[in-house]
């Protein structure tokens, strides 16, 4: 069992894997962090509706999931960041 990147507490993959449950194509594999660490937001995905991972300590929520993003990045071959640009005027 792996230590969580931030508090050094031993991950709990069966509550780690329940919090990230609405993250599309995500597993506990895909984390270093213990559920308690982990911040999941509902609905703030602009792509699908489906919900983001904020790292502990960012106060900004991305508007994109990372299956958004990557699909994106697959598509275009660019990578759009976890934030949509701003409109131009």
């Amino acid at each position: 069992m792996k230590p969580c990147q931030n508090c050094q507490t031993v991950i709990d993959e069966y509550v780690l894997d329940k919090k990230l449950e609405p993250l599309r194509d995500l597993t506990v594999d895909d984390f270093n962090v213990c559920a308690n660490c982990a911040t999941v937001v509902d609905d703030a995905c602009v792509e699908c509706g489906g919900a983001v991972y904020v790292p502990r300590g960012d106060s900004n929520v991305p508007d994109f999931c990372p299956a958004c993003r990557s699909e994106r990045i697959e598509q275009t071959g660019h990578d759009p960041g976890w934030h949509r640009d701003p409109i131009s005027t």
